[in-house]
């Protein structure tokens, strides 16, 4: 499933071709996703202007003029494409129609946003833009891990008197929005702490230190365009390339890339999710 940078990284290829554009006319060809679609969405999104593409977690939330959000969830295969772009960013012609183009903007910018979901987990809702905190899906999300709100002091607050592995603590949304399996991994490599450890017995210190180190690896995703490995896509087609660039994930038995380390990364199961690591340099 796509985490933040993807995510972002969907959401930056899409803001030049939507924000401040019009919806000439929205097509639904089917009545849902992972969720029924809301009543009327294909005629609540046409004619509506979309004033602002933001993201929070790992959902896009285009807000309209008509004082609703679109929010996009793009869960296990969804791809949001675009196509026919009069900024000529993308040179893509308007491709034929395919099976799975479940959601189509045609932008009165002459651009078109499809939204592509093979496996069906995808989903789009619409709600008041001003009571947007209390949607069922966002109210209970932590706080953006590249926002001014996930900070030193109240990430080693979080942490402090949890029993879970710091791995599991990372992964609860209700911790720190956005943060995947993936990054998780890289983000504890790259501190030098097991997935294995107590998050009550990681250190003030440490916790410190991993608040940065948390956002540079989102920060080297996001300039690589995200992760590709099985269905990601940028907005305009091509792969994210931040995959070669794992220091852990997907590299069982293979050699320790941290200098002066002789380990090998290894695989445990964690809550059903594989956890890679050096034992050897990460404790």
């Amino acid at each position: 499933m796509p985490e933040l940078p993807e995510v972002e990284t969907v959401r930056r290829g899409l803001a030049p071709v939507m924000e401040g554009a019009v919806i000439a006319r929205a097509e639904v060809n089917r009545p849902d996703l992972r969720w029924p679609f809301p009543p009327d969405m294909a005629a609540r999104l046409t004619g509506q202007r979309v004033l602002a593409l933001r993201r929070r977690s790992k959902y896009i939330l285009a807000d309209l003029a008509s004082g609703e959000t679109l929010l996009i969830h793009l869960g296990m295969s969804g791809r949001m494409l675009i196509s026919g772009d009069p900024l000529g960013q993308f040179m893509h012609t308007h491709p034929a129609p395919e099976k799975h183009d479940h959601v189509v903007l045609h932008m009165e910018n002459g651009a078109r946003i499809t939204f592509n979901d093979p496996r069906r987990f995808g989903a789009m809702d619409l709600f008041a833009t001003a009571s947007g905190e209390a949607h069922a899906l966002l109210a209970k999300l932590g706080p953006e891990p590249l926002g001014n709100s996930f900070d030193e002091r109240y990430f080693a607050r979080a942490l402090s008197g949890r029993n879970t592995p710091v791995k599991s603590a990372l992964l609860d949304q209700s911790i720190v929005a956005g943060l995947g399996n993936i990054y998780v991994c890289e983000a504890l490599f790259r501190a030098g702490i097991s997935p294995r450890r107590k998050a009550k017995n990681v250190s003030a210190k440490r916790a410190t230190a991993l608040v940065p180190i948390i956002r540079d690896v989102l920060g080297d995703a996001i300039e690589a365009g995200g992760s590709s490995l099985r269905d990601f896509r940028q907005a305009d087609g091509e792969l994210g390339y931040f995959q070669h660039s794992f220091d852990v994930y997907g590299r069982e038995g293979e050699p320790c890339r941290r200098e002066g380390c002789d380990g090998s990364v290894a695989r445990i199961v964690q809550s059903g999710r594989s956890s890679f690591y050096c034992a050897q340099c990460q404790r």
